[in-house]
């Protein structure tokens, strides 16, 4: 239910304040909100992370909703029922969601979170974009580096 849930949660986020960029900015439009560091800008991504793959709308569709397949298919073999398993799992299938409704209304994603430092950008990105991150990042910190120590240890404890 907590994957559900957070899942529901991030998809229904990233399209509210998708739909408030393009309700409020024109293309391109952006606003400093700290300057030398943060500004809301309008983009129109048609390719995946930092713009790779641009124009190639409809494989980005089938690979998403693949990968939710596949995820959802193997989540008792990815995920553990552990809650920062299941954190995880509801942020990355929610981020992949959000994005693939833009793909599939807007032949597009909307991107607006603008980081930089002088001239020196971050491609921009959205709420479902730093979910999935955020998703990988505990992922990849509770089951690919902290569970081989928990077992190292669990082992040398043993010896």
């Amino acid at each position: 239910m907590l994957v559900l849930l957070l899942s529901f949660s991030i998809a229904l986020i990233d399209q509210l304040s998708k739909y408030a960029v393009r309700s409020c900015f024109m293309l391109g439009q952006q606003i400093t909100i700290i300057p030398g560091f943060f500004d809301l800008r309008f983009i129109q991504n048609t390719g995946a992370a930092w713009g790779i793959l641009s124009g190639l709308n409809h494989w980005l569709i089938l690979f998403s909703v693949l990968m939710l397949g596949i995820i959802v298919f193997f989540r008792h073999h990815f995920f553990t029922r552990d809650p920062v398993s299941r954190i995880a799992l509801g942020l990355i299938v929610g981020g992949i969601t959000g994005n693939l409704l833009d793909r599939i209304r807007l032949s597009y994603v909307v991107d607006f979170l603008d980081f930089y430092v002088g001239r020196r950008h971050f491609p921009a990105f959205n709420v479902a974009d730093a979910a999935i991150c955020i998703g990988v990042g505990l992922y990849v910190i509770f089951h690919v580096i902290h569970e081989p120590d928990k077992q190292e240890s669990a082992a040398a404890g043993a010896g």
